[in-house]
């Protein structure tokens, strides 16, 4: 897990970070973050910003008879995915299972979509819920190619959670040199976080070594301190973005 500290949140900010990176992107409909990235990246979009778009249309009017059945089908695709969770079935399982049962969702639920747009008022909720998944649907459907992919960047949006939430009692930072170290330090205790790593005892076993270290890499001998190994993560190609 990565936190970066930018003072906007224009295109060069992504652009910058990522550079050249050609694995897999994940991000909701932000324009910032298209033509970035290297020529081999593949960009995927997230499943519940297009869901989210469709509830807050049925939120507006519950007897929605248009955008109800879209919502559902929706949940339906997250319910393979949580299943293929509950059978501990592994990618190549989740691939098949995908390929199997998520293509005949997907068209459905695209058909569907398509028939709303076609009777929904141009300036509606529902008119822009299906223009936002439309656009977006080549992104969307990429995790049908790479079993690797989650729907949603749930898990990205859920970190950045506490830093949205405080984000007002933060605004004086004192400096803009001090958002990096900020992110920084974030980026320890969300990764500490995911890897279930008790982060005060991963803190006092790194810190000081790195302070005396003139290595930014901590020792391998500091993972042995908490009992589990340093951060490794074998999915390090999929990158799950949100912007704040």
């Amino acid at each position: 897990m990565v936190f970066d500290f930018r003072l906007g949140r224009g295109r060069d900010g992504p652009k910058q970070f990522l550079g050249q990176f050609d694995g897999i992107l994940q991000t909701d409909g932000y324009t910032a973050y298209d033509q970035i990235g290297g020529t081999r990246m593949v960009h995927a979009a997230c499943w519940a910003h297009a869901r989210r778009q469709f509830f807050e249309a049925v939120q507006l009017n519950p007897r929605d008879r248009v955008a109800t059945p879209i919502v559902a089908r929706m949940d339906e695709l997250f319910a393979l995915d949580a299943e293929a969770r509950r059978r501990v079935i592994g990618l190549t399982g989740r691939h098949a299972l995908r390929q199997e049962r998520a293509k005949p969702l997907l068209d459905d639920i695209r058909g569907k979509i398509e028939a709303a747009q076609s009777v929904a008022l141009p300036s509606s909720a529902l008119s822009k819920a299906c223009q936002y998944a439309l656009t977006l649907w080549r992104k969307l459907t990429r995790f049908l190619e790479h079993p690797e992919l989650e729907l949603s960047n749930n898990l990205a949006e859920n970190s950045m959670r506490p830093v949205a939430l405080g984000r007002k009692n933060w605004m004086h930072i004192g400096s803009p040199h001090a958002g990096p170290k900020i992110a920084a330090l974030l980026s320890v205790v969300e990764s500490c976080r995911r890897l279930k790593l008790p982060v005060r005892a991963y803190l006092t076993a790194v810190l000081p070594g790195v302070c005396r270290s003139p290595d930014p890499a901590p020792p391998r001998h500091y993972s042995r301190c908490v009992g589990r190994p340093a951060f490794t993560d074998s999915n390090d190609r999929v990158i799950s973005v949100k912007a704040m």
